[in-house]
């Protein structure tokens, strides 16, 4: 059985930094690809940023180019997700997502495990 447990999030004002961390249970993330996303009230939940951790190619959503960035620690088998200048518009729970396969999807019917999510709160 794989867990993932997101942690990390908080409130936090606008143009301040956030680091959400992933941690993986059950197994390694070795042969697997590892996204973020995201879902604000009222809103369907949305890509953010993955990373395939076989070679560490990343995607990130238009919104967050720039500003956000994932990065994996293989020693702990973890997944960060570092967010600079952040906007009172990037509040939402925030989801880590794992896929068996090495590929970055953006979909979400293409992720088999997730997360319980974590608040992010931005105040203007």
């Amino acid at each position: 059985q794989v867990q993932l447990v997101e942690s990390g999030g908080g409130l936090v004002q606008a143009g301040g930094s956030l680091r959400l961390s992933c941690a993986a249970s059950g197994r390694t993330f070795s042969s697997a690809a590892v996204g973020w996303f995201r879902q604000a009230p009222g809103q369907e939940r949305e890509f953010v940023a993955g990373i395939s951790w076989s070679d560490g190619s990343t995607g990130y959503a238009d919104s967050v180019k720039g500003r956000f960035t994932i990065s994996r620690d293989n020693a702990k088998n973890t997944v960060c997700l570092q967010m600079n200048s952040l906007k009172p518009e990037d509040t939402a729970v925030y989801y880590c997502a794992a896929r068996d396969g090495w590929r970055v999807f953006t979909t979400l019917r293409q992720y088999d495990y997730w997360g319980q999510g974590t608040q992010v709160t931005v105040s203007s």
